[in-house]
């Protein structure tokens, strides 16, 4: 079974009311927005892609958004959301000694995450900033699950000495903004580059430490 085929069947198999032709659209769909973006993907591409007649995705959905909606809803409530708060805990359960070992393992555990769901992750950098629905269900079904533990680990290691005294929510979007403009840019924006994978990460705990230190 492909990649593609995994995806889909984890999304969807447990949908009964899907026929094999919504799996086919669907499907499609997800492989055009993840390659070109929503809007340059047209609903006749899609169409040929799935093997099916373009009025055939009109009788299952009433519009190209209704159509992204309907793979994105379940992809975060059925995929991204369980996968990353299940995923994520592994991080957030240890507990390491210094922050900048936390770091660490957070980056190599959301690399390993992206690496296996790319093109549901595409679509989502791709267009959340341009549908308000998406960012609700972004908002929903992983920033609040997340954020309220992450704020105790911060806690623990400002309690500890090692991040300086700021709001948990300042040093919680620093840390993931650097760390997601790494894999963003390692995986979706330059792959092709010549990465030191090793070396990247290190310079990028390395960056956080040197902001998040307190002076000694």
């Amino acid at each position: 079974m492909s990649e593609q085929d995994k995806m889909i069947d984890e999304l969807f198999n447990h949908d009964e009311e899907l026929t094999e032709k919504q799996k086919k659209i669907l499907a499609a769909a997800i492989e055009s927005f993840a390659e070109k973006g929503y809007a340059a993907t047209s609903t006749s591409e899609i169409a040929k892609k799935a093997g099916v007649a373009e009025g055939t995705i009109f009788r299952h959905y009433k519009t190209k958004k209704e159509l992204l909606l309907t793979i994105v809803a379940p992809m975060m409530a059925k995929l991204i959301a369980p996968f990353v708060i299940k995923d994520f805990n592994k991080v957030l359960n240890q507990d390491y000694e210094h922050f900048e070992d936390f770091v660490r393992a957070m980056i190599e555990n959301r690399t390993k995450f992206l690496m296996s769901n790319m093109q549901l992750f595409r679509i989502l950098i791709q267009e959340i900033p341009f549908h308000p629905e998406l960012k609700e269900q972004f908002k929903e079904h992983i920033a609040k699950k997340i954020f309220e533990r992450f704020e105790k680990v911060i806690a623990h290691y400002q309690a500890k000495g090692q991040i300086i005294d700021m709001p948990p929510f300042s040093v919680i979007r620093m840390t993931a903004s650097t760390i997601f403009g790494y894999v963003i840019a390692r995986y979706l924006l330059v792959p092709e580059a010549e990465w030191d994978d090793e070396a990247e990460i290190e310079r990028t705990v390395q960056f956080l430490m040197h902001g998040l230190s307190p002076i000694k």
